[in-house]
Formats: C-alpha cells, structure tokens, sequence
C-alpha cells in the first residue's frame, strides 16, 4: 500500500484570505459615490435597451451621466484616482 503524502506546502493564509486594510476601506469609502453614480447611469442604460426612450427617459439618462462625470470630477480633484481613471 502507497502512503498518500501533502504534495503541497503547509497551506496558510493567503494574501487574498485577509481583510482589508484600513486604507483600502478609505479608497472604497472615497470611491463610494462614483460607484453609486456609475451604477445608477448602468440602470438607466439597461432600463433603455428594449424600448425607445422618451423625453422623460432622456432626461433620466442625461441626469444619471451628469451626476457620474461630477463624481469623477470631484474624486479626481481630491487627488484619489479611482480604477480606470488613470490620467
């Protein structure tokens, strides 16, 4: 009879296994709003695919776009670069 042996070394906790610093949470808090924007503009986005969109949607959407590029705006004055947005 073989003996089954660990191939691997001693499994310990990875670098993906931990918790997040507490300077990643402040980058996740200060990107919060440009995400919420973002998501909201996606709504929009999705809500306009099977159907042609009216005044009210227009303005939906151009609300939504405005509140994202203000929140880029903002996020890239306070000197934060968020994902994506690398000058």
């Amino acid at each position: 009879m073989k003996h089954i042996g660990a191939v691997q070394a001693v499994v310990t906790a990875d670098e993906f296994d931990r918790e997040p610093t507490a300077a990643e949470l402040d980058a996740i808090a200060s990107e919060t709003p440009l995400i919420v924007a973002e998501v909201e503009l996606l709504d929009v986005q999705i809500s306009l695919l099977d159907r042609p969109a009216t005044e009210w949607d227009t303005r939906r959407l151009r609300r939504a776009r405005r509140k994202m590029l203000a929140a880029r705006r903002e996020l890239t004055n306070r000197g934060t670069t968020a994902p994506g947005l690398v000058a």
